[in-house]
C-alpha cells in the first residue's frame, strides 16, 4: 500500500502547491504523511461527518478540496466546527489533505476542466492565464548536454503551452582561470512550480554546472483561472440554462437577462468567480457560469453576456469525482472512496 506522502506527491505532481493563491492553505492539514495509507476518502469539505465516514470506512486519509483550516487556530477546545473536525481527525489518526486553488489553477485534470467536461465543451483553454513560466539557462560540457537535457525533460521542463521536449542548445567556449573549453549553453522553459524538480535534475547530472533562472512575462496556457470553450452546437439561451441546471444538479440558476442571441461560447469558474467576469466579457463569452455573485455584480454583465450563478457547492461538487479519478487511476489496487455526505451548507426551499 502507498504511504500518505506517496498519494500527496502524486496529487501535487498534477497541482503543485506553488500554484495556490496567497490567501490559501492547501496542503497537509493534519496527520503523519509517512504512514501507510489504509484508504482515502474524497470530499469537497472535510467536516465532522466526513471524518466519521472515513473512520467507518477504515480510511486514514481525507482528500478535500477546501481546507478546513483557513486562518490560524489559537485554541483547540471544540468551540466550533473547524476545531471539532481537527480534534476528531487527530484523535483518530486521520490525515486531512486539501488541494484547493492549486487544483483550480491547472488546465489538465483541474476543477474547471471537470466542469467543462460535464458541459461537453470543446476547444477549451484557460480563461485568465498566469505569468508562471521560468527559463533555465545552464552551461554544461558537450558530453553532459544530452543526459542533462533528458533529465530536465523528465523533471517537467520543456513541456509548455501544448509543446513537448522543447529546448535550445548552442555551442560556445567557456573560460575559467585563463583556461578554456567547449561548453553548451542549454535553455529550457518550465512552469514555476516545477523549479525544485528541475534544479534537482540539473544538479544530479551536472553538479558543477553554472546556471541562471529568470521569470518570463509570457503567460502559460496550462496555469491560470477559469476556463472558456465552445459548445458542439449553438443553443437557445433558455435551453442552455435548463440543460445547465440538469447537468450541474443545482437547485436553482440565478441569471441575468437573456440576450437575443444563441449560446455558443461558454466561460466558467468553479467556486467564487465574479473576479473573472471582465475576462469572460473580453473573450466574447455568451454565458459565464460560476457561483457567489453578489447582487450589484449582476449589473456588471451590462448586456455583454448572461451570468449564470449555479452556487458554490454545485459548481465544484464534481471535484469529488475528479479527486477519486486521479487517485484511482494511479493506485488501482488502493481503496479510494467518494464521500456520501452532502456538505453543502446552502439549502433550497
Amino acid at each position: 500500500m502507498p504511504t500518505i506522502q506517496t498519494i500527496i506527491s502524486h496529487l501535487e505532481s498534477i497541482a503543485p502547491p506553488s500554484y495556490q493563491e496567497g490567501y490559501d492553505n492547501a496542503g497537509l492539514i493534519t496527520g503523519d504523511a509517512s504512514v501507510e495509507a489504509t484508504g482515502a476518502l474524497c470530499c469537497l469539505d472535510a467536516t465532522e461527518a466526513v471524518i466519521d465516514e472515513a473512520i467507518e470506512k477504515g480510511c486514514n486519509l481525507v482528500v478535500a478540496h477546501h481546507p478546513i483550516v483557513f486562518k490560524g487556530l489559537k485554541r483547540l477546545n471544540g468551540r466550533n466546527y473547524v476545531e471539532r473536525t481537527v480534534i476528531k481527525a487527530i484523535k483518530n489518526d486521520v490525515a486531512i489533505y486539501a488541494i484547493h486553488t492549486n487544483l483550480d489553477n491547472v488546465y489538465f485534470k483541474g476543477v474547471n476542466s471537470k466542469i467543462a467536461e460535464k458541459l461537453g465543451l470543446k476547444n477549451t483553454r484557460i480563461l485568465s492565464p498566469k505569468k508562471e513560466l521560468k527559463k533555465l539557462t545552464a552551461y554544461v560540457s558537450a558530453t553532459e548536454v544530452e543526459p542533462v537535457r533528458t533529465a530536465l525533460f523528465q523533471a517537467g521542463a520543456g513541456s509548455v503551452n501544448g509543446f513537448d521536449r522543447m529546448s535550445y542548445a548552442a555551442l560556445g567556449v567557456g573560460t575559467t582561470g585563463g583556461s578554456s573549453d567547449a561548453q553548451m549553453k542549454l535553455e529550457v522553459v518550465f512552469p514555476s512550480g516545477g523549479q525544485g524538480a528541475v534544479l534537482s535534475a540539473l544538479r544530479s547530472h551536472a553538479p558543477c554546472a553554472h546556471f541562471e533562472i529568470i521569470s518570463l512575462e509570457n503567460s502559460s496556457r496550462e496555469i491560470g483561472s477559469g476556463m472558456i470553450g465552445e459548445l458542439p452546437k449553438a443553443m437557445k439561451a433558455i435551453d442552455f440554462l435548463k440543460n445547465l441546471k440538469k447537468v450541474m444538479e443545482t437547485g436553482t440558476v440565478k441569471h441575468t437577462k437573456l440576450l437575443d442571441k444563441p449560446v455558443k461560447t461558454v466561460a466558467l469558474c468553479g467556486g467564487s468567480g465574479s473576479f473573472l467576469l471582465p475576462a469572460a466579457i473580453g473573450q466574447g463569452a455568451d454565458v459565464y457560469i460560476t457561483g457567489d455573485f453578489k447582487y450589484h455584480e449582476f449589473f456588471d454583465a451590462d448586456g455583454h453576456l448572461v451570468i449564470a450563478d449555479i452556487g458554490h457547492f454545485e459548481s465544484e461538487q464534481f471535484t469529488i469525482d475528479l479527486l477519486h479519478e486521479i487517485i484511482s487511476e494511479k493506485f488501482s489496487n488502493f481503496a479510494a472512496f467518494k464521500t456520501s455526505v452532502n456538505t453543502n451548507p446552502v439549502l433550497y426551499l
